[in-house]
């Protein structure tokens, strides 16, 4: 194993195969993409990239894309929504928008909004929500649900003990499910692109 690694320059090539390929290389792969020349020195480099947060691994071992692979925006500070303020441009941070939208990735999908039922609740047509699975809803969640076999995205509330699905929208009436409701995940984030 060399003394000093270019962790640069891996991330920039681990961050290539991963947006061509959409997964993590192979170590015959990776052996080839960082020039080693065996598969024991890319077993010995994996512990590095590990603990330096380039990759990670999830329940099974399996390798995938760690923090520092994700592709991170500038992090520059904040700024008043109310009355205007000086504002100082000052580096705080690279941050990554998974990283700071996705606590649990292994357990997380998307799903594309549609229709005009959680526009109360600031989910427009078209906006792409975070969803995990395997949480725990809680009354007040926005939850995506299968309601006697339709999907749906209602906010989670008790009844007399009975769960019932309300929507964002006044114009639409609360949902109760007649035979079967299966909780698909809890919405932990709403993503919009304006242009």
């Amino acid at each position: 194993m060399p003394k000093a690694l270019d962790f640069p320059s891996i991330i920039v090539k681990l961050r290539g195969f991963h947006r061509e390929n959409k997964r993590v290389p192979v170590f015959s792969e990776m052996q080839e993409l960082l020039g080693y020349r065996s598969k024991g020195g890319v077993s010995a480099l994996i512990p590095h990239l590990v603990r330096k947060r380039i990759l990670s691994q999830d329940a099974s071992g399996r390798l995938i894309p760690g923090a520092l692979m994700q592709s991170g925006l500038r992090f520059l500070g904040s700024v008043q929504a109310g009355f205007p303020s000086p504002a100082e441009e000052e580096l705080i941070d690279t941050l990554s928008l998974d990283e700071f939208l996705v606590r649990n990735p292994t357990a997380s999908y998307l799903v594309k909004a549609n229709g005009d039922s959680m526009i109360e609740a600031g989910i427009m047509p078209g906006d792409l929500v975070i969803v995990e699975r395997g949480r725990e809803p809680h009354v007040g969640d926005i939850v995506i649900a299968q309601v006697d076999g339709d999907w749906t995205m209602k906010y989670y509330q008790k009844k007399n003990g009975k769960v019932l699905l309300v929507a964002g929208n006044k114009k639409y009436p609360p949902i109760h499910a007649r035979e079967e409701l299966v909780i698909g995940g809890v919405v932990v984030a709403n993503v919009r692109r304006y242009r």
